[in-house]
C-alpha cells in the first residue's frame, strides 16, 4: 500500500507539490501561531513565578498595568506568621530613543537579585538597569530618558525572559512617580511547608482594596492570557480551515485526472474500500513529510524573530512537546479530511463511466 502510494505520488508531481506546499504553508502558520503566544505566555508566566508564591493586585482590575496597590502593605505582610520575604513591582512602558515601546519595573531592592549583572552595579536612585538587549540598540549608554526623566545608567544585566532582557529597571519610587503608582503587585514568598490559604486569608484581611491568589491561579486565570489564547486559536483554525479547501480543490483534480485508473481498478473487482484506503495513505504521507518540514521551518523562522534587535525580545516562540504532537495530529487530520471526500467520490462512480472519461 506505502510503495504504491509513493509511486502515485512520484507520477503526480505537480499536483503533489501543490498539496505539500499548501499543508507547509498551514502548519508553519499554525505552529508560528501557536508557538509565539506560547511564548508570550510562558515568559511573563516564568517573571511571575519566579518573584514568590502569591501575588496581590487591585481589586476589581483587568490588567496588572492599572493595579495600584499601596507598598506599605508590605511592612504588614512580613509580620504574618509563614511568610519568608516579600517584594513590589511597578510595571510599566514607555519610549526610550528610537524605540516606540520598552517595558520598565520599578522594583524594590530586594527584588534586584533576580537580575543577573553582566556590567556595572545595581540602580540606587535616579539610576537604571538596563536589559542587554535594549543597551546594545542605545546610542547613549551612559544615560536613559524615561517620561521626560534622565536615569544614569548603573549597570546592564542578562535575563533568558525576553520582556525583561528587553526592559529597563528602575527603583520603585523612582518608578512610581513616573506612572503616579504605589504599586501594580505584590509578590509574596512564603515558608516551606505552610499553609498558603491560610496567608492568603491574613493578607486578604488587611485591605478590602486588594486580590490576593497564589501564583499558579493568577497565571491560570490572567484575563490577557485568555484574549492571546484565544485569538490565537482562532487564527489557527483559519488557516486550518485554508490549508484544508487547498487540499480538497488541488486532490479533487488530481483524482478527476485519474479517474481512468480508478475506473480500471474498480472494473477489475478491487473493491472500494482499498481505492479510498490508497487515497488517504497518499495523503497520509504528505501529511508526515509537511509536518516534519514546517517543524524545522518554524524553528528556523522563531529563531530569526527571537533574534531580530527591532522586537526586542519580546516576540519568542516555545514549541513544546504537546504543541509538537497537537500540530502533527492536526496535520494528518487535514491531510486526511482533504482527501477523504474526493476519494469518496472517485469510488463510488460507476467504472464504465470513469473510463469513459465522463465528468466525476
Amino acid at each position: 500500500m506505502i510503495s504504491n502510494a509513493l509511486k502515485a505520488l512520484n507520477a503526480n508531481k505537480l499536483k503533489t507539490t501543490l498539496i505539500y506546499l499548501s499543508i507547509i504553508f498551514s502548519i508553519t502558520s499554525i505552529f508560528l501561531i501557536s508557538s509565539i503566544s506560547n511564548g508570550i505566555i510562558g515568559m511573563y508566566s516564568n517573571m511571575l513565578k519566579s518573584d514568590g508564591d502569591i501575588i496581590v493586585t487591585q481589586a476589581k482590575i483587568s490588567d496588572t498595568f492599572f493595579s495600584n496597590v499601596d507598598i506599605e502593605l508590605l511592612k504588614k505582610i512580613d509580620k504574618l506568621s509563614g511568610v519568608n520575604e516579600s517584594s513590589a513591582i511597578i510595571v510599566g512602558a514607555s519610549p526610550v530613543e528610537s524605540l516606540p515601546i520598552v517595558a520598565v519595573y520599578g522594583v524594590t531592592q530586594n527584588r534586584y537579585k533576580n537580575y543577573k549583572l553582566i556590567q556595572g552595579s545595581y540602580p540606587v536612585e535616579s539610576g537604571a538597569l538596563v536589559g542587554k538587549t535594549i543597551f546594545n540598540q542605545l546610542k547613549n549608554k551612559n544615560k536613559i530618558e524615561i517620561a521626560n526623566k534622565s536615569f544614569k545608567i548603573s549597570g546592564v544585566f542578562e535575563s533568558s525572559i525576553g520582556f525583561e532582557n528587553g526592559g529597563v529597571v528602575l527603583n520603585i519610587k523612582d518608578a512610581g512617580e513616573i506612572f503616579n503608582k504605589s504599586a501594580s503587585m505584590l509578590m509574596v514568598n512564603t515558608k516551606l511547608q505552610n499553609n498558603i490559604d491560610s496567608i492568603k486569608e491574613q493578607i486578604s484581611k488587611l485591605s478590602s482594596k486588594i486580590e490576593v491568589k497564589t501564583t499558579e491561579n493568577f497565571v491560570d486565570n490572567y484575563n490577557q492570557f485568555k484574549i492571546i489564547q484565544t485569538s490565537s486559536n482562532t487564527i489557527s483554525f483559519i488557516a486550518f480551515c485554508m490549508g484544508l479547501l487547498s487540499i480538497v480543490s488541488i486532490m479533487s483534480i488530481t483524482i478527476n485526472q485519474r479517474k481512468d485508473e480508478f475506473g480500471i481498478k474498480r472494473a477489475l473487482g478491487i473493491p472500494m474500500r482499498r481505492i479510498i484506503m490508497q487515497i488517504v495513505s497518499e495523503s497520509f504521507i504528505l501529511g508526515v513529510f509537511s509536518f516534519i518540514s514546517s517543524f524545522f521551518i518554524s524553528h528556523v523562522i522563531l529563531y530569526f524573530i527571537k533574534n531580530v534587535p527591532h522586537l526586542q525580545g519580546y516576540v519568542n516562540g516555545e514549541i513544546s512537546s504537546n504543541l509538537a504532537l497537537l500540530i502533527f495530529v492536526t496535520s494528518i487530520l487535514m491531510s486526511i479530511l482533504g482527501s477523504i471526500i474526493p476519494a469518496l467520490n472517485a469510488a463510488k462512480t460507476d467504472p464504465i463511466i470513469l473510463i469513459q472519461g465522463n465528468r466525476l
